[in-house]
């Protein structure tokens, strides 16, 4: 695929490579050749093309017939039009998610205490606090290396320490949420698949399990987590939860248990992406 050939024709053949792995196999060509490059997608289209393919190419287009997620193999992924760094210790966030950035814009425009629980790679509170001027934000994790990449984003995104703290926090332990305070808006994207669902080999192959997965139902992290927002949320405040699409159910009963009127938003597609909790 490299030596004499072009980028053009390394990154066809690549997209012939990849046909069988990915629904997106031109795209994920050209993102690797970008990365290959060390320059933009944009970029790679509108002046490299015509250039000798790179080194180095060949070997991570091998990566990615292998299912290894290309976020991954490139270290970033974007989010609500922003450069993220991800690696394997986080998941990888989803244009399915922004659903949620959308949902705390639209109704908590002026939170000052922003709360997010299970943060990863700090995507979803990053950008809130990005989005909301003066807010304040904590992210916690039960990962201290999912806790490094987050504070490494807020950093590169010009997030200081006085507007987002990120710290290492379990809440199926015992004083998790001690000395947190309380919040005008929680986000959590919890663990929700069920242990034995039918995922991609990128997912299951490549991202944590302990991100992915609550029990035999995908439910346990929300029935863990939702008796305790209350305690968490000033008066008035409002919790947003990402949840699976076949969820939205027995999420709203668990979150009506608990005491919460709860409405459902759906995603690009569609389909129930996260509860609102008030």
């Amino acid at each position: 695929m490299t030596g004499q050939m072009t980028v053009a024709g390394a990154i066809r053949a690549a997209a012939e490579r990849l046909a069988d792995t990915s629904d997106t196999a031109r795209l994920d060509a050209e993102l690797l050749m970008a990365h290959t490059l060390g320059v933009t997608r944009s970029d790679l289209l509108l002046r490299h093309m015509s250039d000798s393919a790179p080194d180095g190419f060949t070997a991570l287009v091998e990566r990615r017939a292998a299912h290894e997620p290309v976020a991954y193999i490139t270290g970033t992924q974007e989010f609500y039009g922003r450069s993220f760094r991800v690696s394997p210790d986080v998941l990888i966030p989803r244009g399915d998610s922004e659903v949620l950035i959308e949902t705390a814009l639209e109704i908590a425009p002026h939170a000052k205490r922003v709360l997010d629980m299970g943060t990863g790679s700090g995507a979803l509170l990053v950008t809130t606090l990005l989005e909301i001027e003066g807010a304040f934000g904590i992210g916690i994790d039960a990962s201290p290396e999912a806790v490094a990449v987050a504070e490494s984003n807020a950093q590169s995104l010009g997030l200081i320490g006085a507007k987002a703290r990120f710290l290492e926090r379990d809440w199926t332990r015992e004083g998790w949420s001690a000395a947190l305070g309380t919040f005008d808006l929680i986000l959590c994207n919890p663990p929700y698949v069920e242990a034995e669902a039918a995922l991609d080999p990128d997912v299951r192959a490549y991202e944590p399990a302990s991100a992915l997965f609550a029990g035999e139902d995908g439910l346990d992290d929300y029935r863990v987590i939702i008796p305790q927002l209350g305690k968490l949320l000033n008066s008035g405040g409002v919790a947003i939860l990402e949840i699976g699409y076949t969820q939205a159910e027995a999420v709203t009963k668990i979150a009506e248990n608990s005491g919460f009127a709860v409405s459902i938003r759906n995603d690009l597609a569609n389909r129930p992406r996260c509860a609102v909790l008030r």
